[in-house]
């Protein structure tokens, strides 16, 4: 996207200003519209602060499925694909979206077809889409793959907001115990310190040990924050590397209550995505290597690698995930009865269906039971704490009454 300086005239007064647009041309349609007849017009360089700084995909979800929904719709109310983007362009809530259908509508308005337009912005538009865009241009039903498209994400993103959400409350209470927990110990135990040095006799072991645990906080604070910083430089570097990031994913699969949870929305988003491409009518050893870099789980990812080479070699497909313990049994068996029954890709939405009713349940029931499990927690976390500086000061009540 370029920058364009602008001196124009309005029904009231003159008008000047900066407009982002991907041509000249196009940024003076663009005031055109805004009801500015320009006099003068020429592109500007961004300084380095006003060039957009992006870290993954700059779109949101939730806007994107909008997005094709909004497409979709349009195109099945006879609008053109040019048209189409040159209105959602102007209209969708996300601006690296919106600057980003600019370029898109300037490629098409070069002859490029819709699907290798999209491919020229892949921090936004996925293989995925592309893909399923390309099978609707070759079909001639793209309003249908966008549809698609949209109902895929969706189901996905409501998956996935299910599963953050189950996980969010345990880790924002187990934050707020450690920070309660070092308030503790370094500020209010080490007030008590003096008074029990003063009492004489000997402390209770709890307030021996909580005692011991203030002056390691207080003196060698250092070796905690070294320790949370080689630990997150661990994770770092071992997702970086293949055999560290299938080690940590089989952990995540293996861990109780959450592993489950985790492995029933990676297959959900599996299923859902197999589904998707195979009712598109892609290939079946291209969509089993587009699904093998989505499904984001490295155990996964392998099966499927060796689905795909059991299928070249003239195999089966489920061969692999029979023996495999990160499949259950209903999978293969569902893709089985999908192959000899040529509705693959129904069965695969049937499954796709089940494990995200099975993941919705089971984060119901996962936050239902741990919000009062983490609250007893964080009360025997802090009541410990208090009960070691009150047991000393009891002892010296007692004293004093017996004198």
């Amino acid at each position: 996207m370029a920058r364009f300086k602008y001196e124009g005239r309005d029904r009231k007064k003159i008008r000047s200003g900066v407009v982002v647009a991907a041509s000249r041309r196009d940024a003076v349609e663009r005031l055109r519209d805004e009801g500015i007849k320009v006099i003068d017009i020429r592109e500007v360089q961004a300084t380095a602060l006003q060039k957009d700084i992006v870290i993954g995909n700059p779109v949101k979800r939730d806007q994107f499925i909008m997005f094709l929904r909004q497409f979709s719709t349009l195109m099945r109310a006879g609008v053109t694909i040019v048209d189409a983007v040159r209105i959602l362009s102007k209209q969708v809530d996300s601006k690296p979206l919106r600057k980003t259908l600019v370029e898109v509508d300037e490629e098409l308005r070069k002859g490029n077809t819709l699907s290798d337009s999209l491919a020229k912005y892949p921090k936004i538009f996925e293989p995925l889409t592309i893909n399923l865009v390309r099978a609707g241009e070759m079909s001639g039903n793209i309003d249908e793959s966008l549809d698609r498209l949209a109902t895929h994400y969706d189901k996905a993103y409501q998956t996935r907001q299910k599963v953050i959400s189950a996980m969010t409350y345990p880790a924002v209470v187990g934050l707020l115990a450690i920070g309660v927990v070092i308030f503790l110990l370094s500020s209010i135990v080490p007030m008590f310190v003096d008074m029990f040095a003063s009492f004489g006799g000997e402390l209770p072991w709890i307030t021996q040990f909580v005692m011991t645990a203030s002056d390691f906080v207080i003196g060698y604070w250092y070796i905690l924050v070294l320790i949370v910083v080689l630990i997150i430089a661990m994770y770092w570097l071992m997702r970086k590397s293949e055999a560290g990031n299938m080690f940590l994913d089989k952990v995540v699969l293996r861990v109780p209550i959450f592993g489950n949870i985790m492995k029933k929305s990676a297959l959900a988003r599996l299923t859902r995505t197999l589904s998707s491409l195979f009712s598109s009518s892609v290939p079946i050893l291209q969509a089993m290597t587009m699904t093998e870099k989505v499904v984001g789980n490295a155990v996964m990812s392998k099966v499927l690698l060796s689905a795909r080479d059991s299928l070249e070699r003239g195999g089966s497909l489920t061969e692999p995930m029979k023996n495999h313990w990160a499949f259950p049994p209903l999978i293969p068996h569902m893709i089985s009865i999908g192959e000899q029954t040529g509705s693959l890709d129904h069965m695969l939405e049937k499954v796709a269906e089940f494990y995200e009713k099975e993941v919705e349940q089971e984060t119901d029931r996962l936050k239902a039971l741990i919000e009062p499990l983490m609250i007893v927690f964080l009360a025997l976390l802090v009541g410990t704490i208090v009960l070691a500086i009150m047991m000393p000061m009891f002892g010296m009540f007692e004293n004093i009454d017996n004198m």
